[in-house]
């Protein structure tokens, strides 16, 4: 899991998502990727103009050092994440060989797109994670995943709320549509009366059904009833 923010965190508290995974015999790993919050200034700057380069590297560096300490299957790692973390799931996909699934919860695909559309509190947020528009126009097409499909091997689940004010639903369309153009495989979800987190029981439910489903095909594994050992 990458979180979002990107400059939040993840806390050592378990969550209802981490549990309906682990319940079925799923393992987790919640990264705190360079850039989270809680660790002194020092590791919170090293996301400073490197969004799409550090929590890409750090993300998956976790998954492959887990693999290799034999606590989890190197054919069978998968990545998912809500808004920024979902950036950090699609540049993964296609610009690392690690992963062999991926789940995007209203993720950033396009980050020019976004410094453009966004809702007014976050409209100088990317200054500081990718650098200043449009002095680093060309920056901000390079580190964005809509750029890079080409590389994306590895099937993709994305799910949007329709009326996303943060990263509206055009972005994770102009994904999809790239998806299709590489014959890559895919699912699209779109979620009617969602914003940009998804707060129907429903929803939730059907997204966390959705997720185990798509990881159990793409993995090749049957999920276990809820209550399985991981």
């Amino acid at each position: 899991m990458a979180h979002g923010g990107p400059t939040a965190r993840s806390t050592v508290l378990g969550t209802a998502s981490i549990a309906f995974w682990t319940s079925r015999g799923v393992g987790v790993l919640d990264v705190n990727y360079g850039g989270s919050t809680g660790y002194g200034r020092e590791y919170r700057e090293r996301l400073r103009d490197m969004w799409g380069v550090v929590d890409v590297a750090d993300t998956a560096l976790a998954a492959r050092r887990l693999a290799e300490a034999g606590e989890a299957d190197p054919r069978r790692l998968a990545v998912q994440g809500h808004s920024a973390g979902g950036w950090t799931v699609l540049a993964s996909l296609a610009t690392t060989d690690v992963f062999a699934a991926g789940i995007s919860s209203c993720g950033v695909t396009d980050a020019r797109l976004m410094a453009e559309h966004t809702h007014d509190f976050e409209s100088r947020y990317l200054d500081g994670l990718i650098g200043p528009l449009p002095e680093t126009d060309k920056l901000y097409e390079e580190r964005s995943p809509l750029a890079h499909v080409a590389g994306v091997t590895a099937p993709v689940l994305l799910l949007q709320g329709l009326d996303d004010p943060i990263v509206p639903t055009p972005l994770a369309e102009a994904f999809r549509a790239e998806l299709e153009r590489h014959g890559v495989p895919h699912q699209y979800v779109a979620f009617a009366g969602e914003g940009h987190g998804f707060r129907r029981a429903d929803t939730v439910a059907r997204c966390l059904e959705l997720s185990l489903d798509f990881l159990g095909d793409a993995l090749g594994f049957v999920p276990a009833p809820a209550g399985s050992p991981a």
